[in-house]
């Protein structure tokens, strides 16, 4: 299955993403992630994408597609993969339709997990990330066992930057604004999945699953 996570800054999309991903077997593939590691390697890309993310605003289309869709085409991505963070717009959407199709394959759904605003500012005012191997924490709802420690690799804890309280609310009305009509363009293909994103890890999850696991039965009868 080919599958798209859609949702805001704070929504939980990358957890679950990495979750669903494993216990369906499919390579789950975060464009945040791919776009930090290009800002670690000190390289063209990297400076470029930087400088769109201390910004708070996506970094551009061109940036993206060419990322993504290199990432796409690998071996081990033919038996399926769940795109985390890409498409943020129609024009990334349409680009990612047209590389499948030449390649016969295609978007299976989208899965859109939906959090109040007010649940997604909190949510990202308290969020922490692993230095090293990116696993994701919260002060609140999930700490780690040691303070500033990640529990899987011993990683130092930190903040990213583009969580910074001053950038929070820019990215926020940057995903509403151009990546909330995503939700129309899936929706009018029949490929929408919604699911509340609010609850604990595991409520939200065991919802995801279900719904997949349900639309792959459908989609086999």
């Amino acid at each position: 299955m080919y599958i798209i996570f859609l949702g805001a800054p704070g929504s939980g999309k990358g957890t679950q993403a990495a979750k669903v991903a494993r216990e369906l077997g499919l390579v789950h593939i975060a464009s945040g992630n791919m776009f930090r590691q290009a800002i670690e390697r000190g390289n063209d890309l990297g400076f470029k994408v930087k400088a769109h993310m201390e910004k708070g605003v996506l970094v551009t289309d061109e940036l993206a597609v060419q990322v993504v869709l290199k990432r796409v085409s690998a071996p081990d991505c033919h038996a399926g993969v769940i795109l985390d963070g890409f498409p943020r717009n129609q024009n990334q959407a349409e680009a990612l339709d047209e590389a499948l199709a030449r390649q016969n394959r295609a978007i299976d759904c989208a899965l859109y997990i939906k959090v109040s605003n007010e649940e997604l500012t909190k949510r990202l005012s308290g969020r922490l990330v692993c230095s090293n191997c990116q696993m994701p924490y919260h002060n609140q709802s999930s700490p780690p066992r040691i303070h500033d420690r990640c529990d899987h690799c011993g990683g130092e804890l930190v903040r990213r930057f583009d969580d910074a309280a001053e950038t929070v609310e820019k990215r926020l009305m940057v995903y509403f604004t151009e990546t909330v009509p995503l939700i129309d363009y899936y929706s009018q293909r029949g490929k929408l999945l919604e699911v509340a994103g609010e609850g604990s890890v595991a409520e939200v999850g065991g919802r995801i699953i279900t719904t997949i696991q349900r639309e792959r039965a459908k989609r086999l009868k």
